[in-house]
């Protein structure tokens, strides 16, 4: 038995999406419609009187349930994401970017990172990875492979994986992180309990954290748990960044965050 058979004993088996793009846009369509008639009929239909006793069951039951629909919540957002990433995913484009785009799973949690070499170099966050003993990466054509980290750079929060495989997919690092202000971006990651998202947002400028000391860059864009170590794509399909957090701008809000690709390259250099 070799080491990718021997991984089905030890990786979950919802890595990989089950449904392709163009059936999970019509269903994601389908939905928003059916929910649509529905709120049109329930418009429509003529009001009857609410018994006050069906009131307060219905109040005790929403209380008393209040922590088991808690968790859920993020199906609400999910919605609008999964949506956009159907309709990006019929591009070609975005179909062969996320062959490279990779699930990172180790002992208790999971994160993104992407190959950037056929022979199988992978760029995660450096927080995805640390402290873990067992460490795996699935493409989602490629299947499974156990992965090494060879480098690591905590202060810019990037790490470099090895895993043994050839003519792999994988993306193409940029030189530069050089952008102009809005410029439109996408990035691909595996967020809440989902893998292989695809979305699109736009930089919006950069920003100096406390804790670090280089800068790095903000994009208003649908970043969430998950999205770690996702690559940020410009629009010659090259990677200018990789994504490893979130904050609240005092002027732009909710923001994603994002480590230049030079800081990558300068990093490797020294």
């Amino acid at each position: 038995m070799d080491k990718k058979e021997q991984l089905q004993d030890i990786i979950d088996e919802d890595l990989y999406e089950e449904i392709d793009d163009e059936e999970m846009y019509e269903l994601v369509q389908k939905e928003r419609e059916k929910a649509l008639a529905r709120l049109k009929e329930e418009k429509e239909k003529p009001k009857q009187p609410f018994p006050r006793w069906a009131f307060w069951l219905i109040a005790f039951f929403l209380v008393f349930n209040v922590f088991a629909l808690i968790p859920e919540t993020f199906s609400i957002p999910a919605i609008k994401f999964l949506k956009a990433s159907a309709s990006l995913s019929l591009n070609p484009d975005i179909k062969q970017y996320k062959d490279a785009v990779v699930v990172i799973e180790t002992e208790n949690s999971k994160g993104t990172g992407f190959a950037i070499s056929p022979d199988g170099i992978v760029i995660t966050n450096y927080h995805v990875i640390e402290d873990k003993n067992t460490l795996t990466v699935a493409f989602p054509e490629d299947g499974l492979y156990y992965a090494e980290v060879t480098e690591i750079y905590p202060s810019i929060d990037l790490a470099v994986l090895q895993v043994e495989g050839e003519q792999l997919p994988h993306l193409t690092l940029a030189e530069h992180a050089a952008y102009e202000d809005k410029e439109r971006i996408r990035f691909i990651g595996n967020p809440l309990r989902f893998n292989g998202i695809a979305n699109e947002g736009e930089i919006v400028g950069s920003t100096q954290l406390s804790s670090w000391k280089e800068e790095v860059m903000m994009i208003k864009a649908p970043v969430y748990r998950g999205n770690s170590g996702s690559p940020v794509i410009n629009g010659e399909g090259k990677v200018i960044g990789v994504i490893f957090a979130t904050m609240q701008h005092e002027v732009h809000g909710k923001v994603g965050l994002f480590v230049p690709i030079d800081l990558f390259h300068q990093y490797r250099s020294e």
